[in-house]
């Protein structure tokens, strides 16, 4: 991301340094307060204070890259048939002590992607404890995930959506610090010609960095979040897919294999691979 945003403004300022201008006069701090102030206003408005924090964490997060990709999910895959095989071999109860104690579980030391991901943790943790205490049919059991995670996908989905909004809103705000310039402007008729110019200057710095933040910067971060919450929510459909099949007593490499064709075809292992890769690690 931070390479697109660098070209984005090496764009406009390369353009406008070409044309002749001059990249101080674009640094109007009073511009800026009345913009950034209006669009941070908005969002407390519409969410607690404590969002802040969450808001920030999910737009640093943006300067990753999204940690999915064909090595992470087969490694979540080779886990799920280790975990799936020891439930097979030795009973449900084998995996009471992984599910309870998931941090001491040498099961998920091997895939650290799961274990430092608190969201699909908890799920995995919170569904298999549901599977191991055999109360609950598979179809009450997939139904049970999909209101999980919907709520989680909502959940999630909120962040993008607040950059979003606050994105489309940039140009009215924009043109409100540019209609205030404007007001400082015409107190200033009679006076200095360059310190008129200069005020008008100014209000259209207001318009353009308001079209700018919104165009430039917010929008594409939102849809970068928007992304990077599709990719979790189908590392989530994944477990769940492989869990489904595991309640309805599949046999582990059929447990997998849904899991697995429920992956996106950019990332997805071939069913060699899949295979080769788990009976590696059975055979050691």
């Amino acid at each position: 991301m931070i390479i697109g945003l660098i070209v984005v403004l090496g764009a406009v300022l390369g353009g406008f340094i070409m044309a002749g201008g001059q990249v101080g006069v674009l640094i109007q701090i009073s511009e800026i307060v009345v913009i950034v102030g209006a669009a941070l206003g908005s969002i407390l408005v519409s969410n607690p204070p404590s969002f802040l924090g969450h808001l920030i964490k999910e737009v640093m997060g943006t300067l990753k890259p999204i940690p999915y990709n064909k090595q992470t999910y087969l490694s979540l895959l080779k886990m799920l048939f280790q975990m799936f095989n020891l439930a097979r071999r030795d009973g449900l109860l084998a995996l009471e002590s992984h599910i309870e104690h998931p941090e001491d579980s040498e099961f998920f030391k091997k895939c650290p992607e799961l274990a430092n991901n608190e969201q699909a943790m908890a799920f995995f943790c919170d569904t298999s404890k549901v599977i191991l205490t055999g109360a609950v049919s598979p179809h009450d059991l997939m139904e049970m995930m999909e209101i999980d995670l919907e709520v989680l996908q909502h959940e999630m989905e909120h962040t993008g959506h607040v950059v979003q909004t606050t994105g489309d809103a940039m140009p009215g705000f924009g043109i409100v610090a540019a209609v205030l310039g404007v007001i400082i402007t015409m107190g200033s008729i009679g006076g200095d010609p360059a310190s008129i110019g200069h005020h008008v200057a100014a209000a259209l710095v207001g318009t353009m960095l308001g079209v700018l933040l919104c165009y430039g910067v917010l929008g594409p971060i939102a849809t970068s979040i928007n992304a990077r919450t599709k990719a979790t929510m189908q590392y989530l459909h994944c477990i769940r897919y492989a869990l489904f099949s595991f309640a309805r007593g599949e046999s582990p490499i059929t447990c997998i294999e849904f899991a697995r064709r429920n992956i996106d075809p950019e990332m997805r292992p071939s069913f060699t691979e899949m295979e080769t890769g788990v009976r590696q690690k059975e055979a050691a």
